[in-house]
């Protein structure tokens, strides 16, 4: 809050941001948590090529977490894209989600001051 901003100013534009994001906020269905990720495997087979260079294959991972635990599955090439495109649905989303949350606490803040 600016030193010369009134409380009620800080709480209307808190309000006024809050459902603006409310109101543009949608669920996009086909969207991921996490992150995809890029890392490289050596086969273990002597006649690969992985054998003699310092890269191994491309293996596409998403990485995520159900119920507290980390789960991590690979992803073919062809879905790549897609899961990417989707993977930043979904932080756009909780990004916006989370906004909205920390506007909520800010104003409760602002409520509880306003009463002493």
């Amino acid at each position: 809050m600016k030193p010369t901003e009134p409380r009620g100013d800080k709480a209307a534009r808190l309000r006024q941001r809050k459902f603006e994001r409310l109101r543009d906020i949608q669920v996009p269905p086909d969207a991921l948590p996490g992150s995809l990720s890029l890392s490289h495997r050596r086969c273990g087979k002597s006649a690969c090529h992985c054998a003699q260079e310092k890269q191994g294959h491309p293996v596409w991972t998403l990485t995520f977490m159900v119920d507290g635990k980390k789960r991590v599955e690979r992803i073919p090439l062809e879905w790549v894209e897609e899961v990417r495109r989707n993977v930043a649905a979904g932080r756009e989303f909780k990004q916006a989600w989370t906004e909205i949350l920390v506007a909520n606490a800010e104003l409760l803040v602002l409520r509880r001051q306003q009463g002493r």
